[in-house]
């Protein structure tokens, strides 16, 4: 009989994991493991017990350390980031688990759940805003660049590093007319920034969203509503930079103020505006890289982090995209 059909038993400590995060809901994290790799998975006590043809043993271990190691931080996973963990094992470095220093984990008080990079793409983006006063994210939707620049702006703020958090993002409507809707000037343009909002409500509690938007501790507002002021002791982000033009790129990051942090994320496939090429993110891309305290970090597929199929769509426009098309105004993100 062949190696690679040897029939093996391989036993991972999981003694301080959380055991119900670790299983799933009715084992579906190990009903996962067992559909991706052809091995029987069961939980022993302390003991996560892998099992099958020699081979595959040895491929779902290396997963299945990682989940271990999840668990025992209380960082949330499921089924899909266990689909994208086999892909990628071989960022799992040798051990089967990437180990999240105290630079790249956030733990927000008040929550049980730890915020961490699922990719290497992810780790090297919240790594570059560690460092850096300007960070420039690049990639497709799906890859964590709008949830983790949020994360870290809360972070900042309940560690009183800054005293506030700026939100923006360019009001370009994307193919749909919302100029005849009802409502104030505030209500058309909040469909444009409720993922800000919903970002933000994953990570603090309702009521402190709600008094933090009221006395201005936390503001939500399109880029244009940014002219003419000077951003000081704040953490600000840029939505949908790719929407942004040149000139009002210009605007924003000349509001820079002492002790500010700005992250500006952006799809270049996704734009908007009338003309392409027009865009500020373009440009900012091409003009700023190489300045001392200002990153570029790109994110591609490999850190998507939504439904399996958005990183088979992705590839599948990236590897159908026809030339002549790319002067078209893109979709929504």
């Amino acid at each position: 009989m062949a190696e690679t059909d040897t029939i093996i038993e391989s036993r991972i400590d999981a003694e301080g994991a959380d055991q119900l995060m670790l299983a799933g809901v009715n084992d579906g994290n190990f009903q996962e493991l067992a559909r991706i790799f052809g091995v029987r998975v069961v939980l022993r006590n302390d003991e996560l017990v892998v099992s099958g043809p020699w081979e595959s043993v040895q491929k779902a271990v290396q997963v299945s350390r990682h989940l271990v190691e999840l668990s025992r931080m209380r960082a949330p996973f499921d089924t899909m980031d266990i689909s994208r963990f086999a892909e990628g094992m071989a960022d799992l470095g040798e051990a089967g688990v990437i180990h999240p220093d105290d630079e790249v984990r956030i733990v927000l008080p008040g929550s049980r759940k730890a915020i961490i990079p699922k990719s290497e793409g992810q780790k090297r983006y919240l790594e570059a805003i560690r460092a850096n006063d300007v960070v420039i994210g690049i990639g497709p939707a799906g890859t964590g660049k709008t949830y983790l620049a949020v994360a870290c702006a809360v972070e900042a703020l309940y560690k009183k590093r800054v005293k506030r958090i700026i939100l923006a993002r360019p009001a370009v409507e994307a193919g749909e007319n919302l100029g005849f809707l009802p409502g104030d000037l505030q209500e058309k343009v909040d469909p444009y920034l409720r993922p800000l909002y919903d970002a933000l409500e994953d990570m603090m509690p309702h009521e402190r969203v709600r008094r933090a938007l009221e006395d201005t501790t936390i503001e939500i507002a399109p880029l244009a509503y940014m002219r003419g002021r000077t951003l000081a002791d704040a953490f600000v982000i840029l939505d949908e930079a790719q929407n942004a033009t040149t000139a009002q790129m210009k605007m924003f990051l000349t509001r820079l103020g002492l002790n500010s942090r700005v992250v500006i994320t952006g799809d270049k496939t996704q734009i908007d505006l009338p003309r392409p090429v027009d865009s500020g993110l373009l440009e900012v891309e091409r003009i700023l890289s190489g300045i001392d305290g200002i990153a570029v970090s790109y994110l591609d597929a490999k850190d998507v982090i939504r439904h399996r199929l958005v990183k088979d769509i992705i590839r599948a426009y990236e590897q159908n995209t026809d030339p002549s098309a790319a002067a078209a105004p893109g979709g929504e993100g």
